[in-house]
C-alpha cells in the first residue's frame, strides 16, 4: 500500500488521500520549497471530505498508477481541506473562476513554485486529466515565458482590493431594494432563481427581518413558502433530522447529500426565528429533529461539533438516505397516506428505481385536503418515520468528518441560543455553553489568538477572519440569553485583538488573514454573503453591539465607514450582500433592551419570545455589573425595564405587558 505525507495530516479529506500512489504533501514550507528547487509546477489540488465529485476524480484519477505517476514526475502535489485552509481555496477558487467562469470542488490549480497560479479547473475526467497534464508538464519545459505572462495576468485580477471605495451617497433604501430583487424569488417552491438551489439563510434572514419590520405580508409569506418547501422535501432528512447542503432541482427534491454543519447551524436559527413571528409548529419540530440530529451525529463527547457527513456510503451518492419499494412496504405495511403524501413511486421516484422522501405540501395540508385528523395524521407519519429510523440505524453510515472548525462551532452555539430564546429549552442553552466552554479552554491562545481547527484535544492552525467574528456574535448571543458578563468580555477582548490583526486602517478594511499569519501570494478581504455569512459583514454587526453595551465610539466608527462603503453594493444586490442591506436598514432602528432587577432573567424570557431586529439585550439582577449600558439603572425592589436607542432611554417600566 501506498502511503504519502497526508498521513501525518488529521484532516479526515487529507487522510482521505493518504493512501493515493500520488506523492502529495499537505500546504507547508517544504512542499513550496521542493517546486523552486526541482523547478517543477505547482499543483494545488482542493476539496473536502464530503465532497461527492472530490471522491469521484480520486476513484478515477488519483489512485490510478498511471495518472500517479505523471503527476509524481512533473509536478510538485498539493492536497488542501479547503476548511482548514479557506485562506488557499480564496485566491487560487479566484483564479479558476477568471479562467473558466465558474468554480467549484474539486478545484485543480497549476502555479509556478512561487504560488501564482497559471491554469485550472474544477473536476476533470481520466483522461482529459491526463492531457491537462501532459500540457502543463510541455508547457513547463518549453513554455515558461507564456506562463509567467498568464501568471502576471491573473495575479492582477486577484489582487484588486474587493473592498468597495467610500462614495458619499446617502443610506439607500433597503426595503425598497428587496422589493426592486424580487424577482429572483421563486413564489412557487420558495427560495432563490432556479436549479440548483441553495438554501441561503443570510439572505432568508434579511427578508425575514425586514418584512417584520415592515408588517409586510408578501415578504413574510415568501419566507414561509420557502420554509414550508424545504422541511417537507426532500432536502430536509425526513427520517433523521437536518439538512442537505443544497438541491439539485428547484423543488427541494433531490438533495446533493452531504451534511454540512454550516448549514444546519444557520437553519437552526432562522427556524427558530420564524417560529418567533409565525408560532408554526412544523418551525418548532424541524429546530428540535435538527439539533437532535447535531446532537447524535456530529457531537463530540466533549461537547464541540464535528463538520460534516459525506454525501456517499458504499460508493454511492445518497445511498443511506433512499429507499426501494419494497423495502418500504415490509416497514410501513399499507399505510396508503404514507406512500402518497412522501410521493413514493412502485418504480421509485428518483434514480435506479430509489425513492427520496419528500412532501410537496406541509402534513397540515395534506391532511385538511384528504379530510384527516391533523394530529392523528402526524402520530402515524412519525411512528412510521421511527421504524425507518431503525431500520436506517442498520446499514453502512456516511463518512463523517470528525474535525471541529472554531467558526462553525461558533454558528452553532448562535444557533442554539436563537433557539432558546424561541422555545426555552434549557438543554439547547447548556450544548452551546459546554460547547463554548471547549473553545475558550482549548482554542483560544493566553496570547488572545485562535486557533481554527480542532481533533482529538489538538487544536492548530492560526484562525481566520471568520472564525473571529462568528466567535464574538456567538459570545454576544450567550451573554445576551445568560447576562453573564464573563462572555462579553471575553467577546470584548476578541473584537481588540482582531482589529489590532485584521483591520488596515488605511485602507479601512478586514482582511480575512492576520497581519502575523502566513503571508500568501494575496491578502484578501471577505465582503459577500453566500452559504457563509460575509466575516467583514458579521464583524461590523459585532462592533455596533459591542458599542450599544460598551459605550466604544472607535468600535462604531470602523463599523459605520465598512457598511457606508457597502451602500452600493447592498442597494444593488441586497440578497447577495445580506447582511449589509440589513446593517445599513438597521442604522436607525437599534435599540438596547435594558433589564434589571430580581425578575430580569424572567422578564427577559418574555421578551426574547418576540422576533425584535436590531434589538440587543443587556440586564443584571442585581447591582453588581459594571456594564456601561447598566450603571444606575438598578432600583431596590423593583424590576425595570429600559428601552433605549441612541444612548437615550425612554422611562422604565414594571412589565413586559407595558412595553
Amino acid at each position: 500500500m501506498h502511503t504519502n505525507a497526508l498521513i501525518n495530516e488529521t484532516s479526515p479529506y487529507l487522510l482521505q488521500h493518504a493512501h493515493n500512489p500520488v506523492n502529495w504533501y499537505p500546504w507547508n514550507e517544504e512542499a513550496l520549497q521542493k517546486a523552486k528547487t526541482e523547478n517543477k509546477l505547482l499543483l494545488i489540488s482542493v476539496g473536502y471530505s464530503a465532497c461527492h465529485w472530490c471522491h469521484v476524480m480520486e476513484h478515477e484519477s488519483f489512485e490510478n498508477e498511471e495518472v500517479a505517476s505523471i503527476m509524481n514526475e512533473h509536478f510538485i502535489c498539493i492536497k488542501v481541506d479547503r476548511e482548514e485552509r479557506p485562506d488557499v481555496d480564496k485566491i487560487y477558487m479566484e483564479a479558476v473562476q477568471m479562467l473558466t467562469g465558474r468554480g467549484g470542488w474539486p478545484l485543480n490549480c497549476f502555479a509556478l513554485p512561487d504560488g501564482r497560479p497559471v491554469w485550472g479547473g474544477t473536476y476533470f475526467q481520466k483522461q482529459q486529466w491526463l492531457q491537462v497534464l501532459n500540457q502543463l508538464a510541455e508547457l513547463n519545459k518549453n513554455g515558461k515565458e507564456k506562463l509567467q505572462q498568464q501568471a502576471d495576468a491573473l495575479m492582477q485580477g486577484i489582487q484588486q482590493l474587493e473592498m468597495p471605495l467610500a462614495d458619499n451617497t446617502d443610506a439607500p433604501d433597503i426595503y425598497k431594494a428587496i422589493q426592486n430583487s424580487s424577482k429572483r424569488f421563486d413564489t412557487k417552491f420558495g427560495g432563490f432563481g432556479e436549479a440548483p438551489k441553495f438554501p441561503m439563510p443570510v439572505s432568508l434572514n434579511l427578508i425575514h427581518q425586514i418584512g417584520s419590520l415592515q408588517n409586510d405580508s408578501e415578504l413574510l409569506s415568501f419566507l414561509y413558502l420557502t420554509l414550508d418547501h424545504m422541511a417537507s422535501g426532500g432536502i430536509y432528512d425526513q427520517v433523521g433530522g437536518g439538512f442537505a447542503r443544497y438541491s439539485v432541482d428547484e423543488r427541494w427534491f433531490a438533495p446533493h447529500f452531504e451534511k454540512m454543519l454550516y448549514d444546519n447551524a444557520q437553519l437552526i436559527s432562522l427556524y427558530s426565528n420564524a417560529y418567533k413571528t409565525s408560532r408554526n409548529e412544523l418551525y418548532k419540530r424541524i429546530v428540535d429533529e435538527t439539533i437532535q440530529f447535531v446532537e447524535q451525529e456530529l457531537t463530540a463527547p466533549e461537547g464541540i461539533f464535528y463538520s460534516a457527513l459525506d454525501a456517499d456510503s458504499e460508493g454511492e451518492e445518497g445511498e443511506f438516505y433512499i429507499w426501494k419499494y419494497l423495502e418500504l412496504k415490509e416497514v410501513i405495511g399499507d399505510d396508503e397516506h404514507f406512500f402518497s403524501y412522501f410521493n413514493i413511486k412502485e418504480n421509485g421516484n428518483w434514480e435506479m428505481g430509489k425513492n427520496i422522501l419528500h412532501g410537496e405540501i406541509s402534513r397540515n395540508q395534506y391532511a385538511e385536503l384528504h379530510q384527516l385528523d391533523c394530529e392523528i395524521f402526524e402520530t402515524q407519519i412519525d411512528a412510521a418515520l421511527d421504524k425507518l429510523y431503525d431500520v436506517r440505524k442498520n446499514r453502512i453510515r456516511p463518512e463523517l468528518d470528525d474535525k471541529a472548525l472554531t467558526s462553525w462551532n461558533a454558528l452553532m452555539i448562535k444557533g442554539l441560543c436563537d433557539t432558546y430564546q424561541a422555545l426555552g429549552e434549557e438543554k439547547h442553552l447548556h450544548m452551546a455553553e459546554k460547547a463554548m466552554q471547549y473553545l475558550i479552554k482549548q482554542v483560544k491562545q493566553d496570547d488572545g489568538h485562535l486557533l481554527r481547527t480542532s481533533k482529538n484535544g489538538i487544536s492548530k492552525i492560526d484562525a481566520f477572519l471568520d472564525d473571529y467574528a462568528f466567535m464574538i456574535e456567538a459570545l454576544i448571543s450567550l451573554y445576551e440569553v445568560t447576562f453573564n458578563e464573563f462572555y462579553l468580555n471575553e467577546a470584548q477582548k476578541l473584537a481588540h485583538y482582531t482589529i489590532d490583526n485584521f483591520y488596515n486602517s488605511t485602507a479601512q478594511v478586514f482582511y480575512y488573514t492576520s497581519k502575523s499569519g502566513e503571508q500568501l501570494i494575496a491578502r484578501k478581504t471577505d465582503v459577500q454573503d453566500n452559504v457563509i455569512p460575509s466575516s467583514v459583514g458579521a464583524m461590523a454587526n459585532n462592533l455596533i453591539r459591542l458599542h450599544q453595551l460598551y459605550h466604544l465610539p472607535e468600535f462604531e466608527e470602523i463599523a459605520n465607514v465598512l457598511i457606508q462603503k457597502m451602500y452600493k453594493l447592498a442597494a444593488e444586490h441586497p440578497t447577495y450582500y445580506a447582511q449589509w442591506a440589513l446593517l445599513t436598514h438597521l442604522q436607525n432602528e437599534r435599540q438596547e433592551m435594558v433589564i434589571t432587577g430580581e425578575q430580569a432573567i424572567h422578564y427577559r424570557t418574555e421578551l426574547q419570545k418576540q422576533l425584535r431586529p436590531g434589538v440587543v439585550y443587556a440586564g443584571s439582577v442585581d447591582a453588581t455589573s459594571e456594564l456601561e449600558i447598566l450603571k444606575d439603572r438598578y432600583k431596590e425592589g423593583v424590576t425595570l425595564i429600559y428601552k433605549c436607542r441612541n444612548k437615550t432611554c425612554e422611562l422604565p417600566v414594571e412589565s413586559p405587558r407595558n412595553l
